[in-house]
């Protein structure tokens, strides 16, 4: 088997590994870029190459973490994960399998961590490398990387998103929600939410975006009733798409192009959290994106009252 085929069968693994230690997808596919490019220039056969690939992935992804560390402190609201449609590289049951550490609520939890912590806790819990794999790949010992693994899963475990377990019951309550926003009915969204729910945007400063997070289920349920039924009146529509591994949809503007990306969290019967990505240096990787501006501007224009 040539380098490159050996790269390609690996490279579904490397992309997992890097876009969960980065929560973007644009900066996962340079980290697997720049692993081709190692693998490539370097002299020597390596003795395994899973262990060589995974290990330059995890490195090179640590330190663009650590750099990317500085600008999220920085960032402009609240700051969520590059949506994730579907991992372009990886086998659908595979997917299916890690689709919970791979979701917007883990992806959220993994930023408590330091990169290195953050590093062998995907390498270690969501893809089992031996301690041996773990330390190699980090460039630490094997007891050094027993201890950050303790400590991220004491991080992890104090938050650790739990969703409901029953695939259909839940993409079943999504339909149940996009029909409902469809119609503007607030009693029927307000019945599918739990009452502690609450609905965050991201929009980076870049694209218009909620002041605050809305909480509470009649507060979301009537503000959902009321926006989406106006947007649809100047051509903005949704398809409903898992995102990042959960029930979620895709916005988009009377030209097709991608207005925002939805995620819901769903537990015990009810959408616990509604998050949506507006910021569109974000949503590059989805398709064509939107003047989000130009949209709430239009809305806003359709929505003042005529004398």
């Amino acid at each position: 088997m040539s380098r490159t085929e050996e790269f390609l069968e690996l490279r579904p693994l490397l992309f997992s590994i890097a876009y969960r230690i980065l929560g973007s997808v644009s900066e996962a596919e340079d980290a697997v870029q720049e692993t081709w490019l190692r693998f490539e220039a370097s002299p020597t056969e390596p003795r395994s190459v899973k262990a060589f690939l995974s290990a330059a992935v995890t490195r090179i992804s640590i330190d663009v973490l650590r750099s990317a560390r500085v600008r999220r402190e920085e960032y402009v609201g609240p700051w969520f994960p590059e949506p994730l449609l579907a991992d372009p590289y990886e086998d659908p049951a595979r997917s299916a399998e890690l689709a919970d550490s791979v979701s917007m609520a883990a992806l959220l939890l993994l930023e408590r961590l330091s990169p290195l912590e953050r590093a062998v806790f995907v390498l270690r819990e969501v893809f089992d490398f031996g301690f041996p794999e773990v330390a190699s790949a980090v460039g630490r010992s094997e007891a050094a990387c027993r201890q950050l693994a303790v400590r991220a899963r004491r991080h992890m475990a104090a938050g650790r998103p739990r969703f409901e377990a029953d695939r259909t019951e839940r993409e079943e309550l999504a339909s149940r929600f996009f029909d409902a926003l469809r119609e503007g009915d607030v009693v029927g969204l307000q019945d599918l939410l739990a009452a502690d729910v609450s609905m965050v945007g991201d929009g980076g400063g870049k694209a218009p975006q909620l002041a605050r997070a809305v909480m509470g289920a009649e507060k979301v349920a009537r503000l959902l009733a009321s926006v989406f039924p106006r947007m649809a009146r100047i051509d903005v529509t949704f398809e409903p798409h898992e995102v990042n591994g959960q029930p979620g949809a895709i916005f988009r503007d009377r030209d097709g192009q991608v207005l925002h990306a939805l995620a819901l969290d769903i537990l015990d019967g009810r959408i616990r959290t509604i998050r949506s990505v507006i910021n569109p240096d974000k949503l590059g990787h989805v398709g064509p994106v939107a003047d989000a501006w130009a949209v709430d501007r239009e809305l806003r224009q359709a929505h003042r009252p005529t004398r």
